[in-house]
Protein backbone atom coordinates (compact mmCIF):
# COMPACT_ATOMS: atom_id res chain seq x y z
CA UNK A 1 0.00 0.00 0.00
CA UNK A 2 1.34 3.56 -1.13
CA UNK A 3 1.33 6.27 1.16
CA UNK A 4 0.39 9.96 0.09
CA UNK A 5 3.18 12.72 0.62
CA UNK A 6 0.85 14.76 2.35
CA UNK A 7 -0.08 11.77 4.74
CA UNK A 8 3.83 11.64 5.88
CA UNK A 9 3.68 12.26 9.92
CA UNK A 10 6.04 11.42 12.53
CA UNK A 11 4.80 8.05 13.13
CA UNK A 12 5.17 7.05 9.64
CA UNK A 13 8.49 9.02 9.45
CA UNK A 14 10.26 6.52 12.12
CA UNK A 15 8.19 3.19 11.09
CA UNK A 16 10.50 4.13 7.52
CA UNK A 17 13.79 4.83 9.19
CA UNK A 18 13.24 1.85 11.15
CA UNK A 19 12.28 -0.39 8.13
CA UNK A 20 15.92 1.01 6.25
CA UNK A 21 17.57 0.00 9.51
CA UNK A 22 17.64 3.28 11.92
CA UNK A 23 15.26 3.45 14.82
CA UNK A 24 14.65 6.24 16.64
CA UNK A 25 13.88 6.98 20.11
CA UNK A 26 10.67 8.87 19.28
CA UNK A 27 12.28 12.52 19.52
CA UNK A 28 11.68 14.02 15.95
CA UNK A 29 11.72 17.88 14.81
CA UNK A 30 10.25 18.63 11.19
CA UNK A 31 12.77 20.95 9.84
CA UNK A 32 12.09 23.76 6.88
CA UNK A 33 11.55 23.02 3.66
CA UNK A 34 9.45 23.60 0.77
CA UNK A 35 10.48 21.58 -2.03
CA UNK A 36 10.93 17.85 0.51
CA UNK A 37 10.31 16.54 3.93
CA UNK A 38 12.95 16.66 5.96
CA UNK A 39 13.20 15.43 9.48
CA UNK A 40 15.95 15.63 12.26
CA UNK A 41 15.53 12.31 14.03
CA UNK A 42 17.19 11.07 17.10
CA UNK A 43 18.31 7.58 17.58
CA UNK A 44 18.15 4.72 20.06
CA UNK A 45 22.27 4.74 20.08
CA UNK A 46 22.46 7.92 21.07
CA UNK A 47 23.25 9.25 17.57
CA UNK A 48 20.74 11.99 15.52
CA UNK A 49 20.54 12.08 11.43
CA UNK A 50 18.20 13.97 9.30
CA UNK A 51 15.86 11.98 6.83
CA UNK A 52 15.26 14.01 3.70
CA UNK A 53 11.92 12.29 2.11
CA UNK A 54 11.51 13.32 -1.51
CA UNK A 55 8.67 15.10 -3.30
CA UNK A 56 7.47 11.95 -5.32
CA UNK A 57 8.27 13.46 -9.31
CA UNK A 58 10.59 16.07 -8.78
CA UNK A 59 13.93 13.82 -9.56
CA UNK A 60 14.13 10.20 -11.30
CA UNK A 61 16.21 7.46 -9.04
CA UNK A 62 18.91 8.15 -11.71
CA UNK A 63 18.91 11.75 -10.74
CA UNK A 64 18.99 10.80 -6.78
CA UNK A 65 21.71 8.69 -7.03
CA UNK A 66 23.74 10.83 -9.15
CA UNK A 67 23.30 14.04 -6.14
CA UNK A 68 24.19 11.09 -3.62
CA UNK A 69 27.57 9.86 -5.87
CA UNK A 70 28.45 13.25 -5.90
CA UNK A 71 28.38 14.03 -2.22
CA UNK A 72 29.66 10.92 -1.44
CA UNK A 73 32.80 11.84 -4.31
CA UNK A 74 32.97 15.10 -2.21
CA UNK A 75 33.45 13.05 1.34
CA UNK A 76 35.72 10.87 0.01
CA UNK A 77 38.15 13.93 -1.12
CA UNK A 78 37.63 15.00 2.62
CA UNK A 79 35.47 18.39 0.86
CA UNK A 80 32.87 18.78 4.14
CA UNK A 81 29.83 17.63 3.05
CA UNK A 82 26.32 16.04 4.61
CA UNK A 83 26.76 12.90 2.56
CA UNK A 84 23.72 10.45 2.28
CA UNK A 85 24.45 7.34 5.02
CA UNK A 86 24.55 3.68 4.10
CA UNK A 87 20.70 1.92 4.73
CA UNK A 88 19.52 -1.22 5.00
CA UNK A 89 16.56 -3.45 3.60
CA UNK A 90 15.28 -4.17 6.48
CA UNK A 91 11.79 -3.52 5.28
CA UNK A 92 12.32 -1.13 2.52
CA UNK A 93 13.98 -1.43 -1.09
CA UNK A 94 17.16 0.22 -1.04
CA UNK A 95 19.31 1.44 -4.15
CA UNK A 96 22.30 2.75 -4.95
CA UNK A 97 26.18 1.64 -5.04
CA UNK A 98 26.41 2.03 -1.70
CA UNK A 99 22.97 2.11 -1.01
CA UNK A 100 21.64 5.37 -0.09
CA UNK A 101 18.35 5.43 -1.82
CA UNK A 102 15.43 4.05 0.22
CA UNK A 103 11.80 3.19 -1.04
CA UNK A 104 9.25 2.74 1.34
CA UNK A 105 5.38 2.64 1.04
CA UNK A 106 5.76 4.62 -2.35
CA UNK A 107 8.12 6.99 -0.99
CA UNK A 108 11.10 7.99 -1.54
CA UNK A 109 13.94 8.74 1.30
CA UNK A 110 18.17 9.36 2.29
CA UNK A 111 18.99 9.86 5.47
CA UNK A 112 22.52 11.69 6.73
CA UNK A 113 24.14 13.11 9.92
CA UNK A 114 23.23 15.87 11.58
CA UNK A 115 25.85 18.55 11.12
CA UNK A 116 25.34 21.69 12.68
CA UNK A 117 26.65 25.92 12.44
CA UNK A 118 26.36 29.25 11.48
CA UNK A 119 25.74 31.34 9.01
CA UNK A 120 29.02 32.51 7.70
CA UNK A 121 29.44 36.56 8.05
CA UNK A 122 29.98 37.17 4.12
CA UNK A 123 31.02 40.70 4.68
CA UNK A 124 34.43 39.57 6.09
CA UNK A 125 36.93 38.99 3.33
CA UNK A 126 38.78 36.51 4.83
CA UNK A 127 35.26 34.45 4.88
CA UNK A 128 34.78 34.96 1.54
CA UNK A 129 38.07 33.80 0.31
CA UNK A 130 38.13 30.78 2.62
CA UNK A 131 34.56 29.94 0.53
CA UNK A 132 36.08 30.78 -2.55
CA UNK A 133 38.74 27.72 -1.76
CA UNK A 134 36.09 25.56 -0.35
CA UNK A 135 33.77 26.47 -3.30
CA UNK A 136 37.00 25.34 -5.61
CA UNK A 137 37.61 22.29 -3.88
CA UNK A 138 33.83 20.90 -4.58
CA UNK A 139 34.82 21.94 -8.19
CA UNK A 140 37.37 19.92 -8.57
CA UNK A 141 35.79 16.71 -7.29
CA UNK A 142 33.05 18.11 -10.10
CA UNK A 143 35.11 18.20 -13.20
CA UNK A 144 36.64 14.33 -12.55
CA UNK A 145 33.35 13.19 -13.91
CA UNK A 146 30.20 14.29 -15.30
CA UNK A 147 26.57 14.02 -14.39
CA UNK A 148 24.44 11.74 -16.89
CA UNK A 149 20.86 12.44 -15.37
CA UNK A 150 21.07 15.61 -13.47
CA UNK A 151 19.94 19.14 -15.41
CA UNK A 152 21.59 21.42 -17.18
CA UNK A 153 21.94 25.48 -16.69
CA UNK A 154 23.92 25.88 -19.77
CA UNK A 155 21.72 28.37 -21.85
CA UNK A 156 18.24 29.04 -22.14
CA UNK A 157 16.31 26.20 -21.45
CA UNK A 158 15.48 26.09 -17.65
CA UNK A 159 13.92 29.65 -18.39
CA UNK A 160 11.97 27.66 -20.94
CA UNK A 161 10.99 24.85 -18.88
CA UNK A 162 9.70 27.75 -16.16
CA UNK A 163 7.75 29.68 -18.59
CA UNK A 164 5.19 26.61 -19.66
CA UNK A 165 4.88 25.98 -16.10
CA UNK A 166 4.14 29.33 -15.28
CA UNK A 167 1.39 29.47 -18.66
CA UNK A 168 0.38 25.53 -17.61
CA UNK A 169 -0.86 27.09 -14.29
CA UNK A 170 -3.31 29.13 -15.41
CA UNK A 171 -2.29 32.14 -12.34
CA UNK A 172 -0.77 34.50 -15.25
CA UNK A 173 -3.15 37.10 -15.33
CA UNK A 174 -4.65 38.25 -19.08
CA UNK A 175 -3.88 42.07 -18.79
CA UNK A 176 -0.31 41.09 -18.08
CA UNK A 177 0.45 37.89 -19.98
CA UNK A 178 1.81 39.17 -23.37
CA UNK A 179 4.12 41.96 -21.47
CA UNK A 180 5.22 39.29 -19.34
CA UNK A 181 5.49 37.06 -22.59
CA UNK A 182 7.59 39.19 -24.73
CA UNK A 183 9.98 40.27 -22.05
CA UNK A 184 10.59 36.49 -20.70
CA UNK A 185 11.51 36.04 -24.35
CA UNK A 186 14.12 38.67 -24.74
CA UNK A 187 15.51 37.70 -21.73
CA UNK A 188 15.93 33.89 -22.70
CA UNK A 189 17.69 34.75 -25.88
CA UNK A 190 19.58 37.03 -24.51
CA UNK A 191 21.12 34.27 -22.03
CA UNK A 192 21.15 31.94 -25.22
CA UNK A 193 23.15 35.03 -26.78
CA UNK A 194 25.34 35.45 -23.74
CA UNK A 195 26.05 31.11 -23.54
CA UNK A 196 26.59 31.21 -26.95
CA UNK A 197 29.36 33.58 -26.80
CA UNK A 198 31.10 31.49 -25.00
CA UNK A 199 31.34 28.33 -27.52
CA UNK A 200 34.30 26.80 -25.32
CA UNK A 201 32.85 27.26 -21.95
CA UNK A 202 33.54 24.25 -19.67
CA UNK A 203 30.73 22.99 -17.63
CA UNK A 204 31.36 20.28 -15.17
CA UNK A 205 29.28 18.80 -11.80
CA UNK A 206 28.03 21.57 -9.83
CA UNK A 207 26.06 22.52 -6.16
CA UNK A 208 24.21 24.45 -7.99
CA UNK A 209 22.10 26.19 -5.32
CA UNK A 210 25.30 27.68 -3.53
CA UNK A 211 23.39 30.73 -1.04
CA UNK A 212 23.83 31.67 2.03
CA UNK A 213 21.22 29.50 3.23
CA UNK A 214 22.70 26.18 2.21
CA UNK A 215 25.97 27.30 3.91
CA UNK A 216 26.82 26.31 7.65
CA UNK A 217 30.21 27.75 9.23
CA UNK A 218 31.63 26.17 12.47
CA UNK A 219 34.68 27.76 14.07
CA UNK A 220 37.56 26.05 13.15
CA UNK A 221 36.24 24.03 10.65
CA UNK A 222 35.38 26.28 8.18
CA UNK A 223 31.96 26.23 5.88
CA UNK A 224 30.41 23.14 4.72
CA UNK A 225 27.29 22.48 2.40
CA UNK A 226 24.08 20.76 3.75
CA UNK A 227 22.31 20.72 0.20
CA UNK A 228 23.24 18.89 -2.72
CA UNK A 229 19.19 18.76 -3.40
CA UNK A 230 19.58 21.09 -6.66
CA UNK A 231 22.97 19.79 -8.50
CA UNK A 232 23.21 20.15 -11.80
CA UNK A 233 26.13 20.86 -14.64
CA UNK A 234 26.86 24.47 -15.30
CA UNK A 235 29.60 27.02 -15.37
CA UNK A 236 32.00 27.42 -12.53
CA UNK A 237 30.20 31.49 -11.92
CA UNK A 238 27.06 29.24 -11.01
CA UNK A 239 27.97 28.42 -7.80
CA UNK A 240 29.91 32.21 -6.83
CA UNK A 241 27.58 34.60 -8.23
CA UNK A 242 25.02 34.03 -5.14
CA UNK A 243 26.91 34.70 -2.48
CA UNK A 244 27.25 38.27 -3.91
CA UNK A 245 25.37 40.99 -2.39
CA UNK A 246 25.47 44.68 -1.82
CA UNK A 247 26.19 47.92 -4.45
CA UNK A 248 28.09 47.34 -7.72
CA UNK A 249 31.32 48.31 -5.59
CA UNK A 250 30.67 45.82 -2.51
CA UNK A 251 29.90 43.23 -5.15
CA UNK A 252 32.80 43.44 -7.46
CA UNK A 253 35.40 43.20 -4.16
CA UNK A 254 33.64 40.04 -2.71
CA UNK A 255 33.90 38.72 -5.91
CA UNK A 256 37.40 39.40 -5.80
CA UNK A 257 37.71 37.92 -2.56
CA UNK A 258 35.89 34.57 -3.54
CA UNK A 259 38.36 34.47 -6.60
CA UNK A 260 41.57 34.81 -4.52
CA UNK A 261 40.38 31.51 -2.43
CA UNK A 262 39.08 29.92 -5.22
CA UNK A 263 42.28 30.08 -7.82
CA UNK A 264 44.65 29.34 -5.13
CA UNK A 265 43.06 25.72 -5.42
CA UNK A 266 41.28 25.94 -9.29
CA UNK A 267 41.85 28.05 -12.07
CA UNK A 268 38.49 30.11 -13.40
CA UNK A 269 37.68 31.28 -16.70
CA UNK A 270 37.51 35.35 -15.93
CA UNK A 271 34.86 35.32 -19.28
CA UNK A 272 32.54 33.81 -16.70
CA UNK A 273 31.76 36.84 -14.81
CA UNK A 274 29.68 37.62 -17.94
CA UNK A 275 27.63 35.11 -17.14
CA UNK A 276 26.56 36.14 -13.64
CA UNK A 277 23.25 38.01 -14.92
CA UNK A 278 22.20 35.36 -17.57
CA UNK A 279 22.11 32.84 -14.55
CA UNK A 280 20.56 35.39 -12.19
CA UNK A 281 17.87 36.27 -15.24
CA UNK A 282 17.12 32.38 -15.20
CA UNK A 283 16.90 31.89 -11.48
CA UNK A 284 14.42 34.55 -11.83
CA UNK A 285 12.44 33.02 -14.45
CA UNK A 286 13.03 29.58 -12.83
CA UNK A 287 11.74 30.87 -9.79
CA UNK A 288 7.92 31.75 -10.95
CA UNK A 289 7.96 28.77 -12.50
CA UNK A 290 8.96 26.68 -9.30
CA UNK A 291 5.79 28.20 -7.26
CA UNK A 292 3.42 27.84 -9.62
CA UNK A 293 4.30 23.90 -10.38
CA UNK A 294 4.02 23.67 -6.52
CA UNK A 295 0.75 25.81 -6.26
CA UNK A 296 -1.67 22.90 -5.77
CA UNK A 297 0.66 22.08 -2.25
CA UNK A 298 -1.44 24.15 0.70
CA UNK A 299 1.79 25.43 1.89
CA UNK A 300 2.51 27.20 -1.11
CA UNK A 301 -0.10 29.63 -0.96
CA UNK A 302 0.35 30.35 2.45
CA UNK A 303 4.51 31.15 1.70
CA UNK A 304 3.78 32.90 -1.32
CA UNK A 305 0.58 35.00 -1.02
CA UNK A 306 1.74 37.77 -3.25
CA UNK A 307 2.19 35.01 -6.43
CA UNK A 308 -0.30 35.50 -9.05
CA UNK A 309 -0.88 39.29 -7.79
CA UNK A 310 -1.62 41.86 -10.31
CA UNK A 311 1.27 43.31 -8.65
CA UNK A 312 3.55 40.34 -8.92
CA UNK A 313 3.32 39.92 -12.35
CA UNK A 314 3.74 43.68 -13.01
CA UNK A 315 6.95 43.64 -10.43
CA UNK A 316 8.38 40.99 -12.59
CA UNK A 317 7.85 42.34 -16.07
CA UNK A 318 9.86 45.35 -14.56
CA UNK A 319 12.45 43.09 -13.16
CA UNK A 320 12.89 41.49 -16.08
CA UNK A 321 13.28 44.76 -17.81
CA UNK A 322 15.93 45.75 -15.88
CA UNK A 323 17.55 42.43 -16.20
CA UNK A 324 17.58 43.41 -20.13
CA UNK A 325 20.11 45.77 -19.61
CA UNK A 326 22.13 44.23 -16.94
CA UNK A 327 22.80 41.10 -19.58
CA UNK A 328 23.23 43.81 -22.33
CA UNK A 329 26.31 45.60 -20.11
CA UNK A 330 27.80 42.30 -18.67
CA UNK A 331 28.23 41.68 -22.38
CA UNK A 332 30.83 44.31 -23.07
CA UNK A 333 32.47 43.40 -19.43
CA UNK A 334 30.78 45.71 -17.09
CA UNK A 335 31.50 45.22 -13.35
CA UNK A 336 28.93 43.02 -11.44
CA UNK A 337 25.99 45.42 -10.96
CA UNK A 338 23.91 46.00 -7.79
CA UNK A 339 22.41 42.91 -5.84
CA UNK A 340 18.81 42.68 -6.30
CA UNK A 341 16.90 40.02 -3.90
CA UNK A 342 13.74 38.54 -6.28
CA UNK A 343 12.62 36.38 -3.17
CA UNK A 344 13.93 33.09 -4.80
CA UNK A 345 17.37 32.48 -2.77
CA UNK A 346 16.10 29.14 -2.25
CA UNK A 347 13.97 27.17 -4.29
CA UNK A 348 13.70 23.86 -1.28
CA UNK A 349 15.02 25.60 2.02
CA UNK A 350 15.96 22.05 2.89
CA UNK A 351 18.70 22.68 5.14
CA UNK A 352 19.70 19.00 4.82
CA UNK A 353 22.03 19.30 7.50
Amino acid sequence: MNLDYADLDPSKVLDALDAAGLRGDGRLLQLNSYENRVYLVHLEDGGAVVAKFYRPGRWTDEQLLEEHGFARDLAAAEVPIAAPLTLCAAGAVVSGEPPTLAHWQGLRFAVAPRQGGRAPELEDPEVLEALGRFIARIHRTGRERPFQHRPHWVGRAPGDVAREAVLASGLMLPDVRERWLSVVGRCLDAVQAAFDALPDLRVQRLHGDCHPGNLLWTPGGGPHFVDLDDAVTGPAVQDLWMLLSGDAAQARGQLACLLDGYEQVLDFDPRESRLIEPLRTLRMVHHSGWIAKRWDDPAFPVAFPWFGTPNYWQDQVALLAEQLEAMADAATDAPPPVWRDEGGADFDGDGFA
